[in-house]
C-alpha cells in the first residue's frame, strides 16, 4: 500500500507546487500568466482570515497532489465557508487516495476553526474526479453561473 503524507504548503515545495498546479491548469485547458503563478504563490503564505492556503500530497515521498482552499463569510450563517478551490492529483496517482485524503485534510483544518460547511465544484465532464466527490460529498444540485 502507498504511503500518503498530507501537509501543508511550505515554501520549499515552490518547484513541485508549480509543477503541479500547471497540470491541473493544463487538465482544464487554462493557461496563467507568470504573475498570476508568483502572486499565488505570495498569497499562500500571506497571513489573514481570507488569504488562500494550500495543502500538498506526497505519495511515497513524492508530490503528486495538491489543494487550494480559503475561507469566506455566508449570510447563512455565523462562522465561515470553506471553499476548496482547487484539487490535483496526478494521473500516476488516481484511484490511490490521494484526492480523498486532500480534501480529508481540507475537512480537518476546517473544523478546527468551526467550519463544517467545505464546498467545492468541478466540471461536468470531470467524470473520474465526480466518482469520488461522489463517495466522499453529497451532489447539492446548484447550477453555477458566471457573469464575465
Amino acid at each position: 500500500m502507498a504511503d500518503i503524507t498530507i501537509r501543508p504548503l511550505e515554501q520549499s515545495d515552490h518547484a513541485d507546487w508549480r509543477r503541479l498546479w500547471t497540470d491541473y491548469l493544463t487538465f482544464y485547458e487554462t493557461k496563467l500568466p507568470d504573475e498570476v503563478y508568483a502572486k499565488t504563490w505570495e498569497r499562500l503564505f500571506a497571513p489573514g482570515e481570507f488569504e488562500p492556503k494550500g495543502f500538498i500530497a506526497l505519495l511515497d515521498g513524492k508530490a503528486v497532489g495538491l489543494t487550494h482552499y480559503l475561507y469566506h463569510r455566508s449570510g447563512w450563517s455565523l462562522v465561515n465557508n470553506c471553499y476548496l478551490q482547487d484539487l490535483f492529483s496526478a494521473p500516476a496517482a488516481r484511484g490511490k487516495g490521494v484526492g480523498a485524503a486532500l480534501i480529508e485534510a481540507v475537512r480537518n483544518e476546517a473544523a478546527k476553526t468551526g467550519v463544517t460547511n467545505v464546498y467545492w465544484m468541478t466540471h461536468e465532464t470531470n467524470a473520474t474526479a465526480r466518482r469520488l466527490y461522489d463517495h466522499v460529498a453529497r451532489r447539492t444540485g446548484f447550477i453555477e453561473y458566471d457573469l464575465l
